[in-house]
């Protein structure tokens, strides 16, 4: 959703708060994409800081099915995104610092999606799991151990270790 905050610019300590609804239905990354199933309206609220500063800020929530890192199996994560941002106002135009590149603000126009997907990749997990003692799939065959246990042997010998192995073998008590 674009929005025009040329007024806002324009004037000094403006405050426009406002409800907005996204449309965004999935997250893109890294060339994956991620269904969003819920999202709440998106509470903004824009003020110019005495033709100084434009402060944006806003919250909401939503949820995006990730698969398990280890058995692949579709999880909802839950992210509470919440904005803080500030941005240079020079001449009446958003203008960004010099080691801060502004992607949801372009000329007079504020795309909305952009911000929230700027905070869902910031606040990315680094690692999904649907559930903490979540056992993953089996290297062998391929069945998820959370379901069943397929009797597979799973034991990964180092190569480098072989050798040790055989001679613990040779010389194994029967």
């Amino acid at each position: 959703m674009i929005i025009n905050i040329l007024d806002i610019l324009s004037t000094a300590d403006k405050k426009k708060e406002m409800t907005v609804q996204t449309d965004m239905t999935s997250f893109e990354s890294a060339g994956q994409k991620f269904p969003i199933t819920g999202i709440k309206p998106f509470n903004l609220c824009l003020t110019n800081d005495n033709n100084k500063r434009l402060l944006i800020s806003g919250d909401t929530t939503l949820d995006v099915v990730i698969p398990c890192d280890r058995c692949l199996t579709d999880t909802v994560q839950n992210f509470d995104i919440v904005i803080d941002r500030e941005v240079s106002i020079e001449d009446g135009r958003a203008v960004a610092s010099e080691d801060e590149e502004i992607t949801f603000l372009e000329d007079d126009s504020l795309d909305v999606d952009r911000l929230i997907y700027d905070e869902i990749l910031v606040n990315w997990p680094t690692k999904v799991l649907c559930k903490d003692d979540c056992k993953g799939i089996c290297p062998v065959c391929g069945q998820n151990l959370n379901q069943q246990d397929c009797g597979c042997d799973r034991q990964v010998i180092d190569p480098r270790m072989a050798k040790i192995q055989d001679i613990f073998n040779e010389f194994k008590e029967v």
